[in-house]
């Protein structure tokens, strides 16, 4: 039987302790085994006490430090990559959770593709679903189409890190899994979609996608990486790539304006239900005009 290839999974953690421990569970338990977790702190905490006091040790772990106290999660993640040792590679935040086939369901594709997504489920800290986003059947999304379908975070992604390893770009105050993603479809031209949802996005009540002041940094950042793709700063296989992503950050834009953060008591009033109608709208239109 030929030896699986193992992924490096990496694995930012600040301020982690109440979460850090149900993330690295549900690596732990894939039913795929052949992996290394790398933990890297972000904020001087030494995780490896913290998951001893829960009861979790694995020789698959491995501990480092990012070297800053609060440096965001790209460069901790820059960090992870630096020193991971496998073909493949897979991006868990610490308040995150991979479902048990998380791994065992990309790994397939992997080799034809080299680009993996899933569907997730966006829940609240206690584990109930809020929604769920780009569920229903596994297909392969092109650059242009990819954000209609998975139109929430982009850190659910397993890829092959021999075909595209680009780094996390410190400088973006946010939607930098987005950043990454096109980094992968410049040398990987569509990624393949599993439509089950195989990873928890957790909101938090404060988090970069989530608390006060996101929406001016939301707006700020897609208004700049439009101007990335006017410049051509992300070689995207097609011209239509382009305009789709491009498509995709203007009704983005658009739904920032009227998106009202508020709570209802029940959790807050997530910005996906707001965009979602807006995209599919889009979508119709376009249909409707071919």
């Amino acid at each position: 039987m030929t030896k699986p290839e193992p992924v490096s999974i990496v694995m930012p953690a600040f301020r982690a302790e109440t979460t850090i421990a149900a993330s690295v569970k549900s690596a732990l338990t894939q039913d795929f085994g052949a992996f290394e977790l790398i933990i890297v702190a972000d904020d001087g905490t030494d995780y490896e006490a913290v998951l001893g006091r829960a009861g979790i040790a694995d020789p698959r772990i491995r501990y480092l430090e990012s070297g800053l106290v609060g440096g965001g999660s790209p460069p901790a993640r820059n960090k992870g990559l630096e020193v991971a040792r496998y073909r493949f590679s897979a991006i868990l935040d610490a308040d995150d959770r991979f479902a048990p086939a998380k791994l065992s369901a990309a790994m397939p594709h992997l080799f034809e593709y080299g680009l993996v997504s899933c569907a997730l489920n966006v829940t609240r800290p206690d584990g109930r679903v809020l929604r769920q986003v780009g569920t229903g059947p596994d297909r392969l999304l092109t650059p242009g189409t990819y954000k209609f379908t998975n139109l929430s975070m982009d850190s659910m992604l397993v890829y092959d890190r021999s075909r595209a390893d680009p780094r996390f770009d410190p400088g973006l105050p946010c939607l930098t899994d987005l950043d990454f993603l096109l980094k992968l479809f410049a040398t990987i031209p569509a990624c393949y979609h599993l439509g089950t949802p195989y990873h928890d996005y957790v909101k938090l009540p404060v988090s970069v996608s989530n608390g006060p002041g996101v929406t001016e940094k939301m707006v700020r950042t897609k208004n700049a990486m439009r101007s990335r793709l006017a410049a051509g700063y992300y070689p995207l296989p097609h011209a239509r790539d382009v305009a789709g992503i491009d498509t995709f950050l203007a009704i983005s834009l658009a739904a920032e304006k009227t998106y009202e953060p508020a709570t209802d008591g029940e959790g807050p009033a997530l910005f996906e239900d707001h965009l979602e109608p807006m995209l599919r709208a889009r979508c119709d239109t376009a249909g409707a005009e071919a």
